[in-house]
């Protein structure tokens, strides 16, 4: 890593004061990315967690018309589904001010993510990259975007010899991934592109894991490969 992980982490006294950090840190990303570049793209993760961030920052006076919104992961589901990431996305930051933003979803007609792929790189394609934020989320398991341990997919997830902007995910195997098994993820190379890379947790349990995650294989605790990003990491968490 080259630096101790504490060095990177935020640590928030509240979950409504972290909300208001993300959303803070997020806006701030977004107005450097217009200023120096004209324009920003911001890939987002589901889960509860950001919610109220995204809440938040959908009410940040930006100049929404050049921001290029989309997704880290989704599961496989149609997009009004309440299990869909796209779904959260744009109920939460989908509204007020930050509805001027561009947003791609990744699902996409196809049965499956893999039938999905072709059509999945064209719309990512067509967003600025790299993109100049990537905000993360994690589970108990170590996962992080749907890189999840048990995955037949991980190897080619966490490749960095690839040029894939998506990969296609079996999470049939990791108990983390409950009953949406087929996901659809940005692969780790997108993601250690980005400028900036946040990882929004709470709660002392996740805290742990990713604090024992530093003396695991990548492959057993995925979220591990986010700490090569170095100072482009940061890391986020409340009680």
């Amino acid at each position: 890593m080259g630096f101790p992980l504490s060095d990177r982490i935020h640590k928030l006294n509240s979950k409504e004061i972290a909300d208001r950090a993300v959303s803070d840190a997020i806006a701030n990303s977004i107005r450097n990315a217009i200023s120096l570049r004209g324009t920003a793209s911001v890939m987002l993760s589901g889960g509860s967690t950001p919610i109220k961030a995204y809440d938040q920052l959908s009410r940040q006076e930006l100049n929404w018309a050049k921001v290029s919104l989309g997704l880290v992961d989704d599961r496989w589901v149609d997009p009004d589904s309440n299990g869909s990431n796209e779904k959260m996305l744009r109920e939460t930051l989908g509204q007020n001010a930050a509805s001027k933003a561009a947003f791609l979803g990744l699902k996409t007609e196809h049965d499956k993510p893999v039938d999905g792929l072709i059509d999945i790189e064209r719309r990512l394609a067509d967003i600025q990259q790299p993109f100049d934020l990537c905000v993360m989320g994690m589970g108990t398991d170590g996962h992080t975007a749907s890189w999840f341990p048990a995955s037949p997919d991980l190897q080619t997830a966490l490749s960095l010899d690839t040029e894939q902007l998506a990969v296609a995910i079996d999470a049939s195997f990791a108990p983390g991934a409950g009953e949406f098994s087929d996901r659809i993820s940005l692969t780790l190379q997108a993601v250690m592109h980005a400028r900036q890379i946040i990882l929004y947790i709470t709660g002392a349990e996740k805290l742990n894991v990713l604090e024992m995650a530093q003396e695991k294989d990548v492959y057993d605790a995925p979220v591990k490969a986010l700490f090569a990003a170095g100072r482009r990491f940061s890391i986020y968490w409340a009680p």
